[in-house]
């Protein structure tokens, strides 16, 4: 009979659930809080100053009652905002600082930065150390745009620092939606999107391209604590013979699976398989379930 393996860390995604309060809510971050989450994330996105508003995408309007582009927003204007349909205040980074040094608590919070594009000074980032600072240790900051992450490693040796690679290297299925924005925008003779020179045609195994790449990638930004990788790119990898999170712990570095939700078949077969295999956190919109899914063998 096998012994059942610790459930891993889950992610709250968004600070799910969500049935409650909006999606990013200072809400929906203290119920998070209440019930002793392990770990929260949310999406952050700078305004024109002093603050970052806690919203996924680049313009107003996709989720809240305003209009036009988030960066163009100050903090008064965000101050009149709610988010699309409800009553509840769009959320301010520094709204959120506070409920986590009153937490009794050590719920950790990952903060996903949503501007990619390069900047053409440091203001936005050194604003960002300076409202997180208080956090300390209890903080994450993710991207997948490398450039950034370097930069925040030297304005702040402390912080730890998450790269999701998904924007250098992901597996797509067939019928999968493609958004010609993103990269990668070519799909590479082992079968995965990358627009690497390495993946123009086959030299080595798929295995052994994969984990050159998985190098490539840990080596292009300094002191990186945890990878986000989707979890069809990681159970993809399982079956071309290559392990992230075996090759990651060899350089220490832990591996987040996102987005794992209950009552997806595809992500509930992933989730025990990537378990198995050393995953270490899962990113979920429905981490109770999915704890649980996780704790019965």
């Amino acid at each position: 009979m096998l012994l059942p393996l610790s459930p891993p860390l889950i992610v709250h995604h968004m600070a799910a659930p969500h049935d409650l309060y909006p999606r990013n809510s200072l809400e929906a971050i203290r119920t998070c809080l209440e019930q002793q989450a392990a770990f929260v994330e949310v999406d952050i996105t700078a305004l024109r100053a002093d603050d970052y508003l806690l919203v996924h995408d680049p313009v107003l309007e996709h989720e809240t009652n305003g209009s036009g582009p988030v960066g163009e927003s100050t903090v008064e204007s965000a101050r009149q905002l709610t988010y699309k349909s409800t009553a509840y205040s769009v959320a301010l980074l520094s709204d959120v600082v506070h409920p986590f040094l009153d937490q009794a608590g050590q719920t950790r919070l990952q903060l996903d930065f949503k501007n990619v594009l390069p900047m053409t000074e440091d203001e936005p980032l050194r604003r960002l150390v300076r409202l997180i600072e208080p956090l300390g240790e209890r903080v994450i900051v993710s991207s997948g745009a490398d450039w950034h992450l370097r930069r925040l490693r030297k304005l702040a040796p402390w912080l730890d620092l998450g790269f999701d690679v998904h924007f250098y290297i992901d597996w797509r299925a067939a019928d999968e939606t493609i958004d010609p924005q993103v990269p990668p925008f070519h799909s590479g003779a082992y079968s995965y999107w990358d627009d690497h020179i390495l993946a123009r045609r086959r030299y080595w195994s798929t295995a052994e391209y994969l984990s050159e790449r998985c190098n490539n990638l840990v080596d292009s930004v300094p002191g990186i604590s945890t990878f986000y990788i989707d979890h069809k790119l990681i159970a993809q990898s399982l079956d071309d013979g290559f392990n992230w999170a075996e090759a990651l712990h060899a350089r220490s570095i832990k591996l987040d699976a996102w987005t794992l939700d209950m009552g997806n078949p595809v992500a509930e077969i992933n989730a025990r398989r990537l378990h198995a295999a050393g995953v270490d956190q899962f990113t979920s919109n429905t981490p109770i379930a999915l704890y649980t899914w996780l704790s019965v063998r």
